[in-house]
């Protein structure tokens, strides 16, 4: 990761309003985020990332799941984009990854029966030959729609309207390739937060 906070040979992504993403209509901004949410300090934040390209797979491991060595500087990342050091007990995230949506479904379903299920998936638009990223989370939701979601992709041939009608998640993100780092931690952060607040309160 470079000293900007791009993931090597990657440019600006756009996960809010009027950026360069290809679909028709654009997806309404993300929400803020104010830093890593320490209201479950030490959770592990399970992450499934379904996309054909293994070289997305190995930037997300990288990104989310940093060795020793880069964690130190992903910790001064944090501090720099939101002015307050992470806490010291700091979730930590588990990435796993699919190539294809039925894997991916299979991996949902392994892990929910494990009691370890996913907070959030990552899911490519376009994954020839099988299932789109629409059909993806739409097979996935139909078992298991506790599951936040991100749609990554640079193009689509659905307009963003059209997504939303047949998902009818108008909370749904985009996260549009090529990324930046920035991005796919905002967006990690905030919604697997959101996952573990609301399974908190249904456990209460």
């Amino acid at each position: 990761m470079s000293s900007n906070g791009k993931l090597p040979g990657q440019a600006k992504a756009t996960v809010a309003q009027g950026g360069s993403s290809r679909f028709m209509s654009q997806p309404p901004p993300a929400p803020a985020w104010t830093g890593p949410d320490s209201t479950r300090a030490g959770e592990v934040r399970r992450v499934l990332v379904i996309d054909d390209n293994p070289s997305i797979h190995r930037d997300f491991q990288k990104l989310l799941c940093p060795d020793s060595g880069s964690a130190a500087a992903l910790d001064a990342l944090d501090a720099a984009l939101f002015g307050s050091p992470p806490p010291s007990s700091r979730s930590t995230f588990h990435v796993d990854g699919a190539c294809q949506g039925q894997e991916g479904l299979e991996k949902v379903r392994r892990m929910q029966r494990s009691g370890r299920p996913y907070a959030l998936m990552f899911v490519d638009m376009r994954m020839p030959p099988g299932w789109d990223g629409i059909e993806t989370i739409e097979r996935i939701w139909a078992e298991h729609p506790d599951i936040e979601a991100v749609i990554c992709s640079a193009y689509s041939d659905y307009s963003w309207h059209d997504v939303i009608r047949r998902l009818k998640r108008p909370e749904l993100r985009l996260l549009s390739k090529p990324f930046e780092s920035k991005d796919v931690l905002d967006l990690a952060w905030s919604l697997t937060s959101r996952w573990l607040r609301r399974s908190a309160n249904v456990k209460r």
